[in-house]
């Protein structure tokens, strides 16, 4: 099995859609991958309440994926969680690249970027719909 690593600042919103929107994806496909998902910058959060955003829970509940009433909690990136990755990806390239820079400069140029903003920056269901394109392309593409 191989795993995809879903990266965004606090492993909260942008990530966890990602990354169960991916393994809903990949079961269905039978792809023989693997969605994990992890944040740059937990301390950013310090208003996030619950293990997943209510915003990716409604877009994931929306696209029919059921989840598990027992989610963990986000989870910071370590190097091991690069390490372990076939491929790794950040959700939003101006908010990211700066932080990947900071605590992975070896890393920096060895992920891909998207730019899928935040919701500060980005309606929710806007940032999900190009979320879910993105992985649908990249479904096509393994």
């Amino acid at each position: 099995m191989q795993t995809i690593l879903f990266i965004c600042t606090g492993n909260y919103y942008r990530s966890r859609f990602s990354e169960h929107y991916f393994n809903h994806l990949a079961a269905q496909k039978e792809l023989g991958w693997r969605a994990e998902s992890r944040g740059l910058a937990l301390e950013w959060g310090q208003n996030n309440d619950g293990p997943i955003s209510k915003y990716a829970r409604q877009g994931l509940l929306s696209r029919n994926i059921q989840l598990s009433d027992e989610l963990r909690f986000p989870l910071p990136l370590t190097l091991a969680d690069l390490n372990a990755s076939h491929q790794v990806i950040a959700v939003d390239e101006t908010e990211h690249r700066p932080l990947m820079h900071a605590r992975f400069p070896d890393w920096e140029n060895k992920i891909d970027y998207w730019c899928v903003h935040d919701i500060d920056r980005e309606n929710p269901e806007e940032a999900l719909k190009q979320l879910e394109n993105h992985i649908q392309d990249l479904i096509s593409r393994l």
